[in-house]
């Protein structure tokens, strides 16, 4: 097997280019993330923007957002930015906020070591990292990155680019490559299987054989990452673009079954998977357009199929008691299986759940079943899960049909049309109280 650290101990494969001979300038970048690295640079901190905001514009791509690096410790970083906070303890970093918008977030982390220079900071087990809080150099930091890809940085002071030797070659081939045997890299920590599948996918990517052969190998170690550490990554997953093609390389790579085994069963083991799966798709094909459109994404959206995959077989499973609370735990149990495996926060979930709820009252023809339905904080999102299951053949195409005109109606024509769906005849009064004579 490739020895790993001897290439991560060998500052020689670091090369160090001009920007302007890419095209790189600090014209580029944003005002607070050339104000961040100007302070550090002004106190004598070595600083430099690093990792997917350099490699996007290189490969052509907008980028997300911006990162940075530096020599200056956890500590120091907080004491320069009154807008900081410090967090995690598995890898110590700064978020230093905008001064004109809190949710604008910097983060700024430490140069790291290499695990085979030891110190209290770093602790590992089995082969995997679960703290890394070892500081090191600019050359250290770079040679125990994943994926060369990502060992761009950037100083914009001085308009220079430090990188893996094979960083440059990688992004012009479009190459996806590990620093090191990725082996190594995926046991050190897992999730990097799951940054493989999204940089593959999301920036049109080609998988090194040593790169695509460990996930293969190696993808059970999935099970052993934290819920809400994997929600995390999944919402990068599902939220990148490319969402089709991410979910077919997880199943691929037999990923998928690891991370959502409910909704997974019911498309592999049934013999209308091929329909769940193809109302999947489609719903992921959605997402990458409303992406692609620069209109808003919500995890909800995703997480309400995978809970509806599940719920719908659930609930033909409980017999003998109202539909509408069948499905009501149908839904609940569907969810709290799936939270063993991937942890979704609870106001996501809320919403997830309210919109697989929300399916059954599309069906009702009762009026208070009607106006609470119209008149629901979820109902848009609701409306557009309930077409795409209709396209895929599990819904009923009438009612959704019905459901876009009355999205399509005045307000007018909304009333009509809710008070003809539920059998006509005008809507019952509430009786006043009479007030007591005085």
């Amino acid at each position: 097997m490739h020895n790993a650290a001897d290439e991560r101990t060998d500052a020689s494969v670091v090369a160090r280019y001009r920007g302007k001979k890419f095209g790189l300038s600090r014209k580029m970048f944003p005002g607070r993330v050339l104000n961040i690295i100007e302070t550090l640079h002004g106190h004598g901190h070595e600083s430099y923007i690093v990792g997917g905001g350099v490699r996007d514009l290189l490969l052509g791509c907008k980028p997300k957002d911006f990162d940075v690096a530096t020599s200056a410790r956890p500590e120091e970083v907080a004491g320069l930015f009154r807008r900081c906070r410090l967090i995690g303890r598995r890898f110590r970093l700064a978020h230093v906020h905008s001064a004109h918008n809190w949710r604008e977030i910097t983060e700024v982390a430490t140069f790291r070591a290499f695990l085979g220079n030891g110190g209290a900071g770093s602790v590992v087990e089995d082969g995997r990292i679960v703290r890394d809080n070892t500081y090191g150099s600019l050359e250290e930091d770079i040679l125990r990155r994943d994926f060369t890809i990502n060992s761009m940085y950037y100083n914009p002071i001085s308009d220079e680019i430090v990188c893996h030797g094979d960083a440059v070659a990688d992004i012009k081939n479009r190459r996806l490559r590990s620093i090191g045997d990725s082996w190594t890299r995926y046991r050190e920590d897992p999730v990097r299987m799951l940054r493989a599948i999204r940089f593959t996918a999301k920036l049109g990517l080609r998988m090194e054989d040593d790169v695509s052969q460990q996930i293969h190998a190696l993808a059970p170690l999935i099970k052993d990452v934290s819920s809400a550490r994997l929600f995390d990554e999944t919402v990068k997953l599902f939220h990148s673009g490319a969402a089709l093609e991410v979910y077919g390389l997880l199943k691929e790579y037999k990923l998928f079954g690891l991370l959502y085994p409910v909704a997974d069963r019911r498309i592999v083991a049934h013999d209308d998977g091929a329909t769940r799966e193809r109302f999947f798709k489609a719903l992921l094909a959605n997402t990458d357009a409303r992406v692609a459109g620069g209109k808003p994404v919500t995890p909800a959206f995703v997480l309400a199929a995978l809970f509806w995959i599940g719920a719908e077989h659930l609930q033909r499973q409980v017999e003998g008691r109202h539909v509408p609370l069948s499905w009501h735990q149908a839904v609940s149990h569907a969810w709290s299986q799936q939270q063993q495996c991937v942890s979704s926060p609870r106001r996501l979930v809320a919403a997830a759940r309210e919109i697989c709820l929300l399916q059954k009252h599309f069906e009702s023809r009762r009026r208070k079943h009607l106006y609470y339905v119209s008149a629901h904080p979820r109902f848009r999102a609701a409306y557009d899960f309930l077409v795409l299951r209709a396209d895929a053949g599990l819904g009923d195409r009438a009612q959704a049909e019905w459901w876009t005109q009355f999205q399509e109606a005045d307000n007018a024509g909304r009333r009509q049309m809710l008070h003809e769906r539920s059998g006509g005849g005008a809507p019952r009064r509430k009786k006043r109280k009479r007030q007591p004579a005085h």
